[in-house]
């Protein structure tokens, strides 16, 4: 398949327009047409319902293939790009919301008092978004967060060769109002909150889908979607009785009109996780090591 005519196709289902999908990618309307003309000849099938613009069935197996295929595309034009020298002027820092803590901060402090002409930037993504921009070469480091058992790495996206080093693990807890019923026990089993109502919020807190399979049961159903990042407005949602929502104990700390009850069955942990390619530069170097192996 001709990754072109790929980016084309996940464009048109992403933006549901043929217009929009020109537009991002710089072609005309006809163009990509065309494209899709072309990629489902290449397949035998039909890929895109046209009136609605949708994905078809054939169309919605595809995606399932294409975003890691031009993903893992991306990762090897960066990861060949880096062959010509990394930048030592600059760390450019992605983490997820609830990686971003004060040891980081202070972390990051330091590299800086010790590099004084280094250009630092952060920016607060989503995991998967962060994990791009790391294995594209938007980032230089990437910070992320999720549940996982006790010293188990966490589920990231087979994107190519990056380093993965494990910097914080504390227990995982469930943020409640203030005023529940179960705000001051001091641990639950989470198979017993499958059926309480909860916020979706896949970029501040451990996703739902993650909650299921942890413990292997069906419902953790959301009562509400959060699309945002800030930690400080999903609690503001829970302490308003929206949603229960998961994310490490340390993380919950000071969350104002809430209560974080520790997960004690299953045996899960709330894992941070420092991202890098395989040949990082002096800064992220230094600043993984002042942030150290979490225990």
């Amino acid at each position: 398949m001709d990754p072109h005519l790929l980016r084309t196709f996940v464009a048109v289902v992403e933006h549901r327009s043929f217009s929009v999908a020109a537009q991002r990618l710089g072609y005309t309307q006809s163009a990509v047409s065309q494209h899709i003309a072309a990629l489902e000849a290449d397949l035998g099938a039909r890929l895109v319902e046209r009136r609605p613009v949708g994905p078809t069935e054939a169309g919605e197996r595809l995606m399932e293939h294409a975003r890691p295929l031009l993903l893992r595309l991306d990762a090897a034009r960066a990861d060949i790009a880096r062959l010509r020298g990394v930048r030592a002027e600059r760390l450019a820092l992605v983490c997820t919301p609830a990686a971003l803590t004060p040891a980081l901060a202070a972390a990051l402090a330091g590299v800086r008092r010790d590099a004084p002409g280094l250009a630092a930037e952060v920016r607060v993504l989503g995991r998967d978004a962060a994990v791009r921009a790391v294995v594209t070469g938007e980032a230089d480091l990437g910070l992320v967060d999720g549940a996982a058992a006790p010293n188990d790495p966490l589920p990231l996206p087979d994107a190519g060769p990056m380093v993965t080093v494990a910097v914080a693990q504390t227990p995982l807890a469930v943020l409640f109002p203030a005023g529940h019923p179960l705000a001051r026990r001091a641990s639950l089993r989470l198979a017993d909150l499958a059926d309480a109502h909860w916020i979706d919020a896949p970029d501040a807190a451990v996703s739902l889908a993650q909650l299921r399979a942890a413990a292997h049961a069906d419902g953790f159903r959301p009562r509400l979607a959060y699309g945002g990042g800030d930690l400080r407005g999903l609690a503001e949602l829970v302490a308003a009785g929206h949603g229960l929502a998961a994310t490490g104990l340390a993380a919950a700390e000071g969350l104002a009109g809430t209560a974080a009850v520790r997960v004690a069955v299953p045996r899960l942990v709330h894992r941070t996780e420092a991202l890098h390619p395989r040949t990082p530069s002096a800064p992220v170097r230094a600043l993984v090591g002042a942030l150290g192996v979490g225990g």
